[in-house]
């Protein structure tokens, strides 16, 4: 058991956890909207009421989506270390951390987003049609652009799951305030580290919820 006077502890301990945790947050969940926002424009097109309906190529991603949301993160980023090896030369570290969350985020967001898509009226849809507007153009300036509020409050929730998924990632080599607090408050018995990586987790939800609230109400 180790003690720290408490600047140490936050110069040493709790600041570098916390700013790897920002790292693995934006890079992860940047990743995350990229994938997930392709994959549910492939979902919603594909669809048996989209664009190109296309039963396979919906039917696979879909289950993939499924299979992937259904398998608890602390399990999934276990069994894809071959992978994140083989894709970043190492499975510890802020680099596989994201890649990791990015497995499992990419399938959370696609799914939220198709979900925010198939809310359009499909009669702004029927009209763009009307008016000659091509597949991209629907896509983008209907489908996309209206749903716009709905995603901002889904991507909202889905910025403090991956968050979840940086602390979880911190307790298998990852870093962060996940690893500052198993390594140096529970394996410790440090209250002090603990509560403090509690305590910062709780006030970045926060922070973020409200910014997400925020944002919703000014272009709703």
């Amino acid at each position: 058991m180790y003690e720290y006077d408490w600047q140490t502890m936050l110069m040493k301990i709790i600041l570098p956890g916390l700013r790897e945790t920002i790292f693995m947050l934006i890079g992860s969940f940047a990743a995350s909207v990229i994938f997930g926002f392709l994959l549910s424009l492939v979902l919603i097109t594909t669809d048996q009421r989209g664009l190109r309906p296309n039963r396979a190529v919906y039917e696979t991603i879909s289950v993939v989506i499924n299979v992937l949301r259904s398998i608890p993160f602390v399990i999934l980023i276990i069994a894809i270390i071959p992978l994140t090896r083989l894709i970043c030369g190492t499975s510890i570290g802020i680099g596989p951390a994201i890649f990791s969350i990015a497995v499992a985020g990419s399938p959370l967001i696609a799914r939220l987003l198709e979900n925010c898509f198939k809310e359009i009226n499909p009669s702004l849809i029927e009209a763009a049609k009307s008016f000659g507007a091509s597949d991209w153009q629907i896509t983008y300036h209907v489908i996309v652009k209206e749903s716009i509020p709905l995603v901002v409050s889904q991507m909202t929730f889905a910025v403090v799951s991956i968050l979840g998924f940086t602390a979880i990632a911190g307790t298998v080599g990852s870093g962060g305030l996940g690893a500052v607090a198993l390594t140096y408050g529970y394996q410790n018995f440090n209250d002090k580290v603990m509560y403090s990586t509690l305590l910062i987790l709780i006030l970045i939800v926060e922070i973020l919820q409200i910014l997400g609230n925020i944002l919703y109400k000014k272009i709703k």
